[in-house]
């Protein structure tokens, strides 16, 4: 049976990606992105979950850094979850919500609320936790206090919370780009038939146009880039690597001819992945590994 190493503590989103994309394997938590990653390279793990992107928040700058810089791992999954935020107090507390003193969530999740923070709580301070589930746990546990957290469904389960109001985050159209990560580029199988291909790009030292001819090389072959991202090279002021994702799986012309393509430019060029990407709507999900 898989372990799966993901950003926990249960109840986080982490933990529902993973649920969804892995229901009959072992789930570990861990307090770190970096501590996933490293679980995969130390065998501690058989895959790492990571969250890499957010509807409303943008890039987690921390999974891309760690993935080029520091524990470069094959990607060979993704999972899209639909996240819903709700506002989560200890029960003894659920029709005191407007006195809320503090709330307290992760970072992204305060941000992805602003508005109702705003404009339902603005005498509340807020606080910044490692999840929205430590930040649950938290709120069970100070019962003392008239604090609330935001976070999922699932937290509230799992800390016995009550959810005094639902669905707070300010755009219904919000979900988390999960990357399954592993030793090996084995092929694994999620429910879907879309495929994407990442790469990782240096363009050569900086001459006008030099970007340009990286976008050509995919262009003229009508390969349809879905994102193109830029993220320093701590090498330099100015300095700067791209990560290049394709709607393609790695095929034994295109793909491979924009790569020569672009080394003939002078680009250094690795390919991070070629991968299923799931979107999960429903409940229950089945992946395999196939080695």
């Amino acid at each position: 049976m898989s372990k799966i190493g993901y950003l926990g503590p249960q109840g986080t989103f982490s933990s529902e990606a993973v649920s969804r994309a892995f229901p009959d394997g072992v789930h570990v938590p861990y307090t770190t992105i970096p501590s996933c990653m490293d679980a995969v390279s130390n065998g501690d793990v058989d895959y790492a979950l990571v969250p890499l992107e957010n509807t409303l928040e943008g890039s987690v700058n921390l999974t891309i850094d760690y993935l080029i810089h520091e524990n470069t791992l094959p990607v060979v999954g993704e999972i899209i979850v639909p996240i819903q935020q709700h506002l989560l107090m200890h029960p003894d507390y659920a029709d005191q919500w407007k006195n809320v003193t503090t709330v307290l969530s992760h970072s992204h999740a305060l941000a992805q609320c602003h508005q109702f923070l705003r404009q339902e709580l603005p005498n509340a301070g807020t606080e910044t936790m490692t999840s929205t589930a430590a930040a649950a746990k938290y709120v069970a546990e100070q019962r003392e206090s008239v604090n609330a957290a935001i976070a999922n469904r699932a937290a509230a389960d799992v800390f016995s919370l009550a959810v005094v109001q639902e669905n707070i985050h300010d755009l219904a159209n919000n979900h988390t780009r999960f990357l399954i990560l592993h030793k090996e580029p084995i092929q694994l199988s999620l429910p879907t038939d879309r495929f994407k291909t990442t790469f990782h790009i240096i363009l050569p030292n900086d001459r006008p146009g030099a970007l340009h001819q990286v976008l050509s090389a995919f262009s003229w072959r009508q390969l349809n880039m879905s994102k193109i991202e830029s993220r320093p090279m701590k090498t330099g002021l100015g300095r700067y690597f791209f990560l290049v994702d394709i709607d393609q799986k790695m095929d034994d012309v295109l793909l491979p001819g924009a790569k020569a393509e672009l080394e003939a430019l002078g680009c250094q060029v690795r390919t991070l992945g070629s991968y299923p990407s799931w979107e999960a709507t429903t409940e229950n999900a089945v992946a395999q590994s196939k080695t």
